[in-house]
């Protein structure tokens, strides 16, 4: 497998990332109990086992409590901290009496999430902060700044960013004093526009794909690491969906399975194989909090799919031969 881009400056990093959106107990306001620090323990040791040593957090995931039970797993257990990589978000905010839900990357807000993360998950440092959604009210010299006295003081050693298109990297990389390192994006199978957006080039079919050309490209050209959120599609090509599927859903289906069997590995492994197989070196985030099925997403590292395979899948997600 190829070096991933982030590994040039977190040498070990996992080819997979766990994304702990799931901890703590689920978006409610009950309090976290013994039962969601230990799942949290679960988890982390699963994830360990199987060379998952990238978690991903939010300062909003279940409202704060994601971060809270991973924090008193490695309040509990100190020396987990050596052996894994946490990165994190802001820029969210929810309804409150000051306003609606918005974005917020002002350097107050971001300052106020880095404390709150730092002081609930336990840890002297974030490695990679991430801004989490674009704000329109931005200030990219203001947060170049707020990311420069973060790191000085220790508290962030990379920055990176989520959902943004590639002239809003480049807006702040040109004031930034180093590299961003990461964009999370939402890429899967099922979410595949960002290759329409290079099958259709030029196409009138493709005038209405709702992606920002270059984005893909510019994060190649930088080294800057892709990410992928919803990498396993909610669980609809490997029968873990709570809907009814659609006939194109149900043809992919099979697919899956019937590659899966092939490879004589998971559909999960299917599914993030057929990311992982293209050039920009996709690095997968999985959020499931099923044991069985985190094992069966490390089942990954054990195939490499060919090209007809890739194409076969792709197509049979589109519903439709290629143009």
């Amino acid at each position: 497998m190829s070096r991933l881009p982030l590994q040039n400056v977190l040498p070990n990093v996992s080819s997979l990332v766990y994304g702990c959106m799931g901890l703590g107990g689920g978006w409610n306001n009950n309090a976290i109990c013994a039962d969601d620090i230990k799942q949290a323990h679960q988890v982390i040791d699963t994830a360990l086992d199987n060379q998952i040593n990238y978690f991903d957090h939010a300062d909003i995931y279940t409202f704060g409590k994601a971060e809270t039970v991973f924090g008193q797993v490695l309040k509990q257990q100190a020396s987990l901290r050596d052996k894994l990589y946490l990165q994190t978000k802001c820029g969210i905010r929810f309804e409150d009496n000051k306003g609606p839900k918005r974005y917020d990357l002002s350097s107050a807000w971001i300052n106020h999430s880095v404390e709150k993360s730092l002081t609930e998950l336990h840890t002297d440092y974030i490695d990679v902060l991430l801004l989490h959604r674009p704000d329109p009210l931005m200030q990219v010299t203001e947060i170049a700044e707020t990311f420069h006295q973060l790191k000085a003081a220790g508290k962030v050693r990379f920055l990176g960013v989520s959902n943004m298109q590639q002239h809003q990297m480049n807006a702040l990389q040109r004031v930034l004093d180093e590299p961003l390192v990461v964009n999370q994006i939402e890429m899967s199978l099922q979410k595949h526009a960002w290759v329409d957006e290079t099958v259709y080039a030029g196409n009138q079919d493709g005038k209405d794909i709702n992606f920002t050309a270059g984005t893909i490209e510019y994060c190649n050209q930088h080294h800057i690491q892709l990410q992928a959120w919803g990498s396993l599609c909610q669980g609809i090509y490997t029968g873990n969906a709570s809907s009814t599927p659609s006939a194109a859903v149900k043809q992919t289906s099979q697919l899956v399975a019937r590659l899966a069997a092939d490879y004589s590995v998971s559909p999960e492994a299917i599914l993030l194989s057929w990311l992982m197989l293209h050039p920009s070196q996709i690095q997968p985030v999985i959020g499931t909090t099923n044991l069985e099925r985190i094992k069966a997403c490390a089942q990954v590292a054990n195939v490499s799919l060919s090209r007809e395979h890739w194409y076969a899948l792709y197509v049979s997600a589109k519903g439709q031969e290629l143009p």
